[in-house]
């Protein structure tokens, strides 16, 4: 037991590592090809908090663990915006001006009630799988098209996230870096944290929704309390609905498109899914107001993640 949580513990730490050298070294390649700064910018905070999971998910799912990876794409989504905004928000008000923001949000909580309805039969096809991932890139498409209307402040901050020392071989030395070890702290991640789910009276799928969404939520609530710090409201909520849009649609989808049937429980079909909704439901009285996520709004999303971990652990019972 000890072991396993040693193990896991250290995969943790080399995930966080890996998916900030992965970060670095894409933004400062993508600078040395010229890739426009904006466009850059917007690829990388959608998807750079979601490179952890992302490994996680491919080593579970290459060791058959598919209920791993599941529970660890919803969970993710639940303490992206509970966790991670919540704890962002507490430490300083983030004062969000990315007009693309709204509509996102309403994409997301459509791809989560077309992921439930698309799992009622008891999982996700093939086809379904490539449904989903059309719709990411349709996501990516409009928000590219949006670029134009956001105002300078936004752009600048996008752009300053791009923001990266080194020549062309320290970028891709990190890249390399980040590929051994996410490669490494996924694979620990994955082979140890089912005994301790076990342990606690958990299975795979429950171990992926809690255990694996919390500790690799860590180091993103963490970076995003700096963020907050430094006024990048924008960031922050980019990374939230960004990285829950790339959960559902591409890693979700790309399970199934790939490894074909997906098995979905009705148990979480009824529960976990709807809860997701629900936390992504919590920001359109945000989004729609005066665009600022207050503390005290902050503190309620994380009594709402904290509700959620004991009634998680409660059902276990």
């Amino acid at each position: 037991m000890f072991e396993a949580i040693g193990f896991t513990l250290l995969g943790l730490l080399f995930l966080a590592l890996g998916g900030d050298s992965l970060v670095k070294g894409a933004a400062g390649l993508g600078n040395h090809l010229r890739i426009p700064r904006f466009a850059l910018g917007l690829g990388l905070v959608a998807v750079a908090t979601s490179l952890p999971e992302l490994a996680v998910n491919a080593r579970a799912v290459a060791a058959g663990d598919r209920a791993l990876a599941l529970g660890n794409a919803v969970g993710s989504n639940i303490a992206n915006i509970g966790l991670t905004l919540g704890v962002a928000a507490l430490a300083a008000p983030l004062v969000l001006g990315w007009r693309v923001l709204k509509p996102l949000l309403a994409v997301l909580l459509l791809a989560t009630v077309g992921v439930v309805v698309l799992s009622l039969d008891g999982g996700l096809s093939r086809i379904e799988g490539v449904a989903l991932l059309l719709v990411f890139v349709a996501v990516v498409a409009f928000t590219a098209l949006r670029a134009s209307d956001e105002s300078p402040q936004v752009r600048e901050e996008i752009d300053a996230f791009t923001a990266t020392r080194g020549g062309l071989a320290q970028n891709l030395v990190r890249v390399a870096l980040a590929v051994v070890l996410l490669w490494f702290g996924a694979g620990w991640v994955v082979a140890h944290i089912p005994a301790i789910g076990h342990a606690l009276g958990m299975d795979s799928l429950v171990a992926g929704l809690v255990l694996v969404a919390i500790g690799t939520a860590l180091p993103e609530a963490a970076a995003a309390i700096a963020a907050a710090r430094r006024g990048q409201g924008d960031i922050v909520a980019g990374h939230v609905v960004g990285s829950s849009l790339f959960n559902l649609l591409v890693v979700l989808g790309g399970m199934a498109a790939i490894g074909g049937h997906v098995p979905v429980p009705a148990s979480f079909v009824r529960l976990e899914l709807p809860v997701a909704f629900l936390f992504a439901l919590l920001l359109v009285p945000v989004l729609r107001g005066n665009t600022t996520v207050s503390r005290g709004e902050g503190g309620l999303l994380l009594v709402a993640f904290a509700a959620w971990v004991v009634l998680e652990f409660a059902l276990l019972g």
